[in-house]
């Protein structure tokens, strides 16, 4: 057992701030047969680094070099990969992947395999991905009994049930995504299957609408329905009146979210078709195929209020090796998934800490200037990326699906996708930064984590500011901790307001425009929540997916305050947008 003095000592000379501790102790330091911890965040660090770089030895790579780059990168938090590498790395486990799409077959047999496969992802770490598109709709013939089919809303409630009695691992919380076309015949019923409270809670749902939806959506006109089972039309439904439909659902409590699956498709470098993306939306993947994330801290590489261009260069050629290296050294939890993930070696690159390299550019994230520089980053980031793995893939061989990939103009590649943009729900804590792409939550909140823990957290960086101005009195601390915005605090300064803007403070098509510019320059997809105020209305939903639609978003979700049980609270208690699946 490590005493928790020597625990307390390690994290102040890291200079990780208390929730960062809490996290760490709860979900990702080993522990012994009796459950007590028996490393430091340091030791994690040097576990990761140690097992992850074995892969060099199998590649001809110097091994002592690259373990102690990737620990460098680890120990500055400029780099955290995706938490099941930090929890299972160099441990009998061994599964180091987050993302994973599982196929559901329209049989018994199929859709039962399906949940065992699952059982076992989410006992390893992982999340699930699903389309239940396959499935034969409800009422539909099953001739092998002559009974009737229960449809695929009724066969979600099995996995969601199998889901609440296994935590991943042990340690996180089952998480799944379900997706249905929007043609078929049981679209409606999907679409408000979360209203009912309490129902399919360990999913997050999206409707995977095509072209033609959007289309018929906005010039008028109606869809056919097709049963997947004889691939016929069984009926049609109101474009206009469906997505009404979407959206007053998602207005009433944030699902479901859409994904336009085939401009997905269309991204998409290799054969075969995609019809699922991970548990938040941003890893589109083909059944059977896992991918392992991480992402870059860009707070740690503001220098002078000026980006640090040369160090973020390093860090994703370094981070992308670290990636590619996990694949090798991970221990799949089905034949399958290994030798279906071997084909693509996919990986998801990305970055947190964008707001808060905003504020220390003095940038507003409500500004033009902020998506402008969204498209900076990513283009530069992406880029980097592509080159490195090419790097990797002259050194080491490219991906086997290379020369049927759209990828083969060039000379070599190692992986078929290199970039992502995930939540980064507890990393983000780890690094003690902001999540993602996202803006301050709040300059004041409590989150609620794993087993019911409630961490406060307030931005360093405004009160910074506000004490390098001399306002950082009792009264303005007393009133940030019971608002969680500045938006209207008396006295504090315009220029202040701004740069410290908050996500409910933001208008909503800036969100969208913010995660367009990522999308742009993005492999995959991009995990973004559009916040939107307790008085938005059903309109102003349809106006975020039509938004995010024309701007070439690969999926869009809303959220709007109050309208669900949440994780983040802002201020003292007041219950604010937050994703459940995030970390």
């Amino acid at each position: 057992m490590i005493k928790e003095e020597k625990i307390a000592a390690v994290i102040a000379s890291q200079n990780l701030s208390a929730n960062a501790a809490e996290v760490l102790k709860k979900r990702y330091l080993c522990r012994d047969e009796r459950g007590l911890v028996m490393e430091t965040p340091g030791e994690m660090f040097l576990r990761v680094a140690a097992h992850v770089s074995q892969a060099e030895i199998k590649q001809g790579g110097n091994e002592k070099i690259f373990r102690r780059k990737f620990l460098t990168m680890m120990q500055r938090m400029e780099f955290l990969p995706n938490s099941p590498t930090l929890m299972n790395a160099g441990l009998p486990q061994g599964q180091l992947s987050a993302c994973f799409v599982l196929p559901v077959v329209d049989s018994l047999a199929g859709i039962f395999e399906a949940l065992k496969c699952m059982a076992l992802i989410h006992q390893s770490g992982g999340g699930t991905g699903f389309s239940f598109s396959r499935l034969r709709p409800k009422n539909d013939v099953v001739r092998a009994t002559g009974g009737v089919a229960s449809g695929p809303v009724s066969f979600m409630r099995i996995f969601d049930t199998a889901t609440d009695v296994i935590k991943q691992g042990g340690r996180r919380r089952g998480a799944n995504m379900a997706t249905l076309r929007v043609d078929h015949p049981d679209i409606l019923e999907f679409i408000q299957a979360k209203e009912k409270p309490g129902f399919l809670e360990n999913f997050n749902i999206s409707v995977a609408a095509t072209d033609e939806f959007m289309r018929r959506a906005r010039q008028g006109g109606e869809i056919e329905l097709i049963n997947p089972r004889t691939e016929q039309a069984t009926g049609r439904i109101n474009a206009a009146k469906t997505m009404d439909c979407i959206a007053n659902s998602a207005w009433q409590g944030g699902d479901p979210g859409m994904i336009f699956i085939d401009r997905i498709n269309a991204a998409h470098p290799l054969p075969g078709l995609i019809e699922s993306t991970n548990p938040c939306g941003e890893q589109p993947l083909l059944p059977f195929e896992s991918c392992n994330l991480g992402s870059i801290n860009l707070a740690k590489l503001v220098v002078r209020g000026e980006m640090n261009w040369e160090r973020l260069m390093e860090l994703v050629s370094l981070a992308v090796r670290f990636l590619d290296d996990v694949i090798d050294m991970n221990c799949y939890p089905l034949q399958q998934i290994e030798e279906t993930t071997l084909q693509s070696r996919k990986i998801g690159l990305g970055v947190m800490g964008f707001a808060e390299m905003l504020i220390l550019m003095n940038i507003s994230y409500n500004s033009q200037e902020s998506v402008r520089l969204a498209e900076v980053v990513m283009k530069f980031i992406t880029q980097a990326a592509r080159e490195a793995s090419a790097r990797l893939g002259e050194e080491r061989g490219s991906f086997p699906l290379f020369e049927e990939s759209r990828l083969k103009s060039w000379s070599a590649m190692r992986n078929a996708t290199v970039t992502t943009i995930a939540p980064t729900g507890t990393i983000s804590i780890i690094a003690g930064t902001s999540s993602g792409i996202e803006p301050l939550f709040a300059l004041a909140f409590v989150r609620r984590v794993l087993e019911g823990a409630r961490l406060l957290e307030v931005s360093s960086l405004f009160e910074d500011a506000a004490v390098a101005r001399g306002i950082y009195t009792p009264e303005l601390k007393a009133e940030l901790a019971r608002k969680g915005s500045a938006a209207d605090m008396a006295g504090l300064p315009q220029d202040l307001k701004e740069l410290f803007v908050t996500a409910l403070d933001i208008p909503a098509e800036q969100h969208v425009r913010i995660q367009a510019a990522f999308q742009k320059y993005t492999d995959n997809a991009v995990s973004k929540t559009v916040n939107l105020p307790e008085s938005a209305t059903v309109d102003d939903v349809l106006n975020v997916y039509n938004l995010a639609y024309d701007l070439g978003c690969k999926g869009v979700t809303v959220f709007r305050y109050g309208s669900r049980s949440q994780v983040l609270y802002q201020g003292h208690g007041e219950t604010v947008p937050g994703c459940k699946y995030c970390g």
